[in-house]
C-alpha cells in the first residue's frame, strides 16, 4: 500500500540589490511541491533451515535436559578451559595451609527454565588434553576426558542456589545465587606447588591450558530443567601465618585460581531434537526459529522491487531515502512450558553469518542488522535498513545481487555495557558482543504472511 502526504514549499526568492547608476531590484518566488510517500506493498518470503551446529561464541554456559511438550529435548553440557590467576599468595602460606578447595557457577538472571523442583545432578570432569579451535556445539568430548577422573559432583537447582554478596573494587556490595561443587584439596595443592616451580605456567591461558586443560561438566541424573551460568571460578580457602602484634597469628583467606570467561575457549554442547509437531509444522512451510541449535530462517528480501518501486515512481524528480524497515509479527509456540521467542534476532547477509559469528562482529546495518523481540506487540523490528539500500544504489548501480538478496535470521545473544551517567552526559548502553543465542530455549513461528516491508521517502517535483 503507498501512502501519499502532499507538503507545500514555499521558497521564499532572494532579493538582490545591486549598486551603481541604474539601481535594480528583483525578487522570484518558487513553489515546490513535495510529497513524502510509504510504500508497503511488497512480499517477503522465507522458510526455516537447521541451524544445529553453533560456533563456540557464548557468552553464557547451560547445563541440563529438558523436555517440553510442542518444543523438543533439550540436553547442553559444557567443556571450558580458564583465565589463571597470574599472582597467588605463597608466602608463609605452605601446602598443608590449604583446606578445601571448590568449583563456583554463578547463575544468571534469568537463572532457569523449566521446573524447579525435580532433583537433578551435575558432574565435573578434568580434561585430559587441550580443547581444539574452533569450538562447535556438536562437539565430542568422548577422547577428551576420562570416566574415573572425576573431580566433584553436586546436586543443582535453582532451591540449592547459595546467596554471595560480594563488594567490588569502587566500594559497591552486590548479591548473586551460585552453586558450588566441591572440588579435591589435593588439585589445589598441585595448582600452588606448580605455581611455585613454574610460575610461567601462570602467565596466560594458552600456557596454563597446556598444564591444566580445562573441566567438562554434565548433567548426570534428572531432567526437567536447564540452569544458565554466567561465571565459573575454581575458589581455594587457606590459611596463612600473618603476624599481628608480634604474635603468630592464623587467618583464613580465599583466593581464586582460575576463572572461565567469554574470552577462554568454551563451548555448550548441545543436542537438540524438536518436537515432531515442530518438524511437521516446518514441513508445512511455516517459519519456525528453535533455539538453541535448532532452527534458523532464510529470507528472500524484496529489495531489487523496493528499488524498482521507489526509481519508477520518482522518475525525474529528485528522491530522498528517509527510512526502510521490517517488521516480523511472531506466533509464540512455546507448548506446555511457555517457552518464550527469543530476545534478540540477527538478520544478516546469509553468505556472511558464519564469518559474522566467528569475526565476532557487531551489526553495521548496511548488511547486518538485530531486533529486540517486542513482547507487548508480539513482534521484532528491523528499523535501521536505509544504509542497506542506499549503498546498493549508490555502489551498484541500484542492482541487487544474490547476496543482497539472501539474508539469514537467527537468534542471537546480545551483551551490552552501560556506561555511567554524569553532569555532562546521560547513561549509554552500548552493545559489545552477539553470540549465537544459548542462554535460555526458545521457539516462535514468524508470520511471513503478515510480515511489513516499509520503504519512507520524499520526492519533491520541481
Amino acid at each position: 500500500m503507498k501512502h501519499f502526504i502532499y507538503a507545500l514549499l514555499l521558497m521564499a526568492g532572494i532579493l538582490a540589490v545591486q549598486s551603481c547608476t541604474d539601481d535594480t531590484i528583483g525578487s522570484s518566488l518558487t513553489d515546490t511541491r513535495a510529497a513524502i510517500i510509504e510504500d508497503s506493498s511488497f512480499v517477503l518470503t522465507g522458510r526455516s533451515v537447521p541451524n544445529q551446529r553453533l560456533q563456540a561464541r557464548t557468552s553464557t554456559q547451560l547445563v541440563g535436559l529438558l523436555k517440553a511438550e510442542g518444543y523438543g529435548t533439550l540436553s547442553s553440557e559444557v567443556v571450558t578451559q580458564f583465565i589463571p590467576a597470574t599472582i597467588i599468595d605463597t608466602l608463609n602460606v605452605a601446602n598443608d595451609m590449604i583446606d578445601s578447595c571448590r568449583l563456583m557457577l554463578a547463575i544468571t538472571p534469568s537463572g532457569f527454565t523449566g521446573d524447579s523442583l525435580p532433583p537433578m545432578r551435575l558432574n565435573v570432569y578434568r580434561l585430559n588434553k587441550q580443547l581444539p579451535s574452533p569450538l562447535y556445539s556438536d562437539f565430542d568430548p568422548t577422547d577428551y576426558y576420562d570416566e574415573d577422573d572425576l573431580l566433584g559432583s553436586t546436586a543443582y537447582s535453582p532451591k540449592s542456589a547459595v546467596t554471595v554478596n560480594y563488594q567490588s573494587s569502587s566500594g559497591a556490595t552486590f548479591a548473586y545465587e551460585a552453586v558450588f561443587v566441591p572440588m579435591p584439596v589435593d588439585l589445589a595443592r598441585d595448582l600452588q606447588r606448580q605455581y611455585r616451580t613454574s610460575p610461567e605456567t601462570f602467565n596466560s591461558p594458552t600456557a596454563f591450558a597446556r598444564y591444566f586443560p580445562g573441566v567438562y561438566i554434565k548433567n548426570s541424573y534428572g531432567s526437567g530443567r536447564v540452569m544458565n551460568f554466567n561465571r565459573t571460578e575454581m575458589q581455594v580457602f587457606y590459611r596463612k601465618k600473618d603476624y599481628l602484634n608480634d604474635t603468630d597469628t592464623i587467618i583464613s583467606k580465599r583466593a581464586t585460581y582460575m576463572a572461565a570467561s567469554p574470552e577462554t575457549l568454551q563451548d555448550n554442547i548441545i543436542n537438540m531434537d524438536v518436537d515432531a509437531s515442530v518438524e511437521q509444522r516446518i514441513q508445512d512451510g511455516e517459519a519456525i526459529i528453535v533455539a538453541p541449535a535448532g532452527y534458523e530462517v532464510q529470507l528472500r528480501f524484496p529489495i531489487q522491487d523496493i528499488i524498482d518501486s521507489f526509481r519508477d515512481n520518482v522518475g525525474d524528480d529528485m528522491g530522498v531515502i528517509n527510512k526502510l524497515e521490517l517488521t516480523l509479527p511472531v506466533e509464540a509456540i512455546g507448548g506446555e512450558r511457555a517457552i518464550q521467542p527469543p530476545t534478540n534476532l540477527l538478520m544478516v547477509k546469509t553468505s556472511q553469518k558464519d564469518k559474522f559469528i566467528a569475526g565476532d562482529s557487531l551489526t553495521n546495518n548496511k548488511d547486518s542488522f538485530y531486533a529486540v523481540y517486542n513482547t507487548a506487540k508480539q513482534c521484532y523490528v528491523f528499523n535501521g535498513l536505509r544504509d542497506y539500500i542506499v549503498n546498493i544504489i549508490d555502489n551498484q548501480n541500484g542492482i541487487a545481487s544474490d547476496d543482497d538478496i539472501n539474508l539469514t535470521v537467527t537468534p542471537v545473544d546480545i551483551t551490552t555495557y552501560t556506561s555511567q551517567a554524569s553532569y555532562y552526559s546521560t547513561a549509554q548502553s552500548v552493545v559489545t558482543k552477539i553470540a549465537p543465542q544459548v542462554s535460555v530455549p526458545a521457539i516462535c513461528r514468524l508470520r511471513l504472511d503478515k510480515a511489513k516491508v516499509k520503504i519512507t521517502y520524499s520526492k519533491l517535483m520541481m
